[in-house]
């Protein structure tokens, strides 16, 4: 009876760390440490992009000068369900014509909406094939002429 218990115990516990959430990380996380370092009106493009690194997307408006956005967001998923969005920082970095930081601004996730990252998946060329094209494609092509 021991054994039993014991088996079904492991078993559910299994099962139920089968169903635990998986955290996922995209994005940049930018240390505040090293946003302190850029100063408005001082600082440089370049000086912040060695500072810190490539942003996730660059926005260029000729008018108004260039947007660095670092991006980073975190999500849970469980077992089969769709990606629940559980946190999200944006830093969005704007130069001025002469390529000097106007000003820097935070925004989350309560700020916003969820912003989709792209999956970079290629379409490939082809027919889409049906479930009953699929069942019976392969009726006919075969022949007995090469059985002998």
């Amino acid at each position: 009876m021991s054994i039993r218990f014991t088996a079904i115990a492991a078993v559910l516990l299994l099962g139920a760390a089968a169903c635990a959430p998986r955290q996922d990380y995209r994005g940049i996380t930018i240390e505040e440490e090293k946003v302190n370092l850029v100063k408005v009106g001082e600082s440089s493009e370049a000086q912040v992009n060695a500072l810190l690194g490539s942003p996730s997307t660059i926005s260029t408006f000729p008018d108004w000068g260039t947007v660095y956005y670092y991006i980073s967001s975190q999500t849970d998923t469980v077992a089969f369900l769709a990606p629940e969005l559980i946190d999200q920082q944006v830093l969005a970095i704007a130069f001025d014509k002469d390529s000097r930081v106007k000003e820097i601004k935070r925004y989350g996730l309560k700020d916003g909406k969820q912003i989709a990252f792209v999956d970079r998946e290629t379409p490939t060329r082809g027919k889409e094939l049906t479930f009953l094209e699929q069942l019976f494609g392969n009726l006919g092509r075969f022949n007995s002429t090469g059985a002998k």
